[in-house]
């Protein structure tokens, strides 16, 4: 005998099919969108303290103040110029839910020799520049960066450059400035550290080995500058960072010292289109709102925003320039 449905038996059914509904949706996009949403690793290929964990954490500040994802960590990975956290992202083929920071220096690492390029990524999105500065000790002689540059070219030798990674930013500045004054880039001794931090000690320091000129990304010296431990005798920035009193190369005679410090996100490879849109709506959200924007004001970058094939080329375009710059400077 047949079962008489009743009108409510009849809802019921139905209220039960569109909840299954929802939860078959819900179970698909914990496979896939809902995952980035969920729960997101930024990935620092540096030390703690450095200027792409700067960015990593600034970002996972701006993600959870907004809600725009549920929990994000900061992952630090340092070593070889980023490439070490390249080849660590690499090999998370298809995971949807790691974001990682690069820019400049890592371009510089892979020039210089790496199994893996940003090309074996998912590129993102660029986020903005950054800008770098040459330093040195409050007692210095060297008052101006003429007063060094006259030093540097009596005897190259006698007077170290300190930086981040070789062959990275830093070091390319130092190529590009050695370049304008007529220094040979093999008679440039640079003296590679592990970030800012590291930096920032041995040029305080006095002890054997140390440097008493350096170059970095200005957050990583400023708030020494600031205390007056440091000195900053030039910004390489197309014109004076707002609120800051450092000359600019432009002003102090050198325009051909210009590399700019950009940073960016990149994604592992394999990603589907779906899961790709969604990381890159992820970080468009971001930019958007008031905490990024407030970081981008804090730490005196310049936002410079691009995503999708533009980024892509953009990327192609700097590998190609980083490495010829390399070449030239006799870095690689």
């Amino acid at each position: 005998m047949a079962t008489k449905l009743t009108p409510w038996s009849i809802i019921s059914t139905v209220v039960v099919l569109v909840l299954a509904g929802f939860a078959v949706a819900d179970a698909r996009d914990t496979e896939t969108t809902g995952k980035a949403r969920a729960s997101l690793t930024m990935m620092a290929p540096a030390a703690a303290g450095g200027g792409w964990d700067l960015v990593a954490r600034e970002a996972q500040q701006s993600l959870r103040k907004n809600k725009i994802v549920g929990t994000v960590q900061v992952s630090n990975v340092p070593g070889a110029a980023g490439t070490i956290g390249l080849s660590q992202l690499v090999r998370m083929e298809g995971q949807p839910n790691i974001l990682m920071v690069t820019g400049t220096v890592m371009l510089g690492g892979i020039a210089r020799g790496s199994d893996f390029s940003l090309a074996d990524t998912t590129p993102i999105a660029r986020l903005a520049e950054d800008f770098q500065v040459v330093a040195v000790p409050a007692g210095s002689p060297h008052r101006t960066l003429d007063d060094f540059l006259t030093a540097w070219k009596m005897d190259p030798a006698a007077t170290p450059v300190g930086g981040g990674s070789a062959g990275g930013v830093d070091h390319l500045v130092a190529g590009q400035l050695a370049k304008a004054v007529g220094i040979p880039g093999s008679d440039v001794k640079y003296t590679p550290h592990s970030g800012g931090g590291e930096l920032t000690i041995s040029l305080l320091s006095s002890a054997a080995g140390t440097v008493n000129v350096g170059i970095s990304g200005y957050n990583d010296f400023r708030d020494m500058i600031e205390s007056g431990k440091l000195r900053a005798l030039a910004v390489v920035a197309p014109e004076r960072l707002a609120g800051v009193d450092i000359p600019t190369m432009i002003e102090l005679g050198h325009p051909e010292v210009d590399l700019v410090n950009w940073r960016g996100l990149v994604a592992p490879p394999g990603l589907s289109e779906t899961d790709r849109a969604e990381l890159t709506m992820i970080v468009t959200e971001m930019v958007a709102t008031t905490e990024w924007k407030e970081a981008v004001n804090r730490n005196r970058w310049k936002e410079n925003f691009l995503t999708g094939p533009d980024f892509e080329k953009f990327i192609a375009e700097e590998q190609q320039s980083i490495t010829a710059l390399l070449k030239e400077l006799g870095l690689a």
